[in-house]
């Protein structure tokens, strides 16, 4: 059984005005809820996976103040088809298994493959599928469904997943 990851498809990375607005990621709402209109019709889980950042997390020596827990910019868009049945998975870092309680949720739904929509395609898309890949999930990677910052880095995220973690890029 598949289950669908929409990862940090969150205000701050989507919009123009959040805190780390990812250049053209908007392209990709439509392709995303598409697919979740196909795992509703389906039946299969949708779960998204949301950064939600303490007030002084570690991460902002890196990176600036994004997604807070409880914060605007920590929300999913509006232009998705998020419902109340939908699953969120709260993470601090670049993978969504990290912490989390990810790993657990899919064992108790008998998940066997993630397919992974969202942003960014060389960060916390392609850490959530080498954690899914190590933790012994098949993987496949919706490429119209995904986003970064360049058409370089896009394609190594893509060709990476696919050559090293096996991953099915479709």
């Amino acid at each position: 059984m598949q289950a669908l990851l929409v990862i940090d498809m969150l205000n701050d990375f989507i919009n123009e005005d959040g805190a780390l607005p990812v250049k053209g990621a908007r392209r990709i709402i439509p392709e995303i809820n598409k697919r979740i209109k196909e795992f509703r019709e389906r039946g299969e889980p949708i779960i998204f996976i949301c950064d939600a950042h303490d007030e002084d997390d570690k991460e902002f020596k890196i990176w600036p103040r994004h997604a807070v827990k409880g914060s605007y910019g920590a929300k999913v868009i509006k232009e998705l088809d998020k419902r109340e049945e939908d699953i969120v998975v709260e993470k601090k870092t670049y993978s969504a298994f990290f912490n989390t309680e990810l790993d657990k949720i899919l064992k108790e739904k008998g998940i066997d493959t993630l397919a992974l929509t969202g942003v960014l395609t060389n960060i916390c898309v392609l850490h959530t599928a080498a954690d899914a890949a190590m933790h012994g999930y098949n993987v496949i990677v919706y490429k119209d469904a995904v986003a970064t910052v360049d058409e370089e880095t896009q394609r190594f995220a893509l060709k990476h997943m696919k050559t090293v973690l096996n991953a099915k890029v479709i």
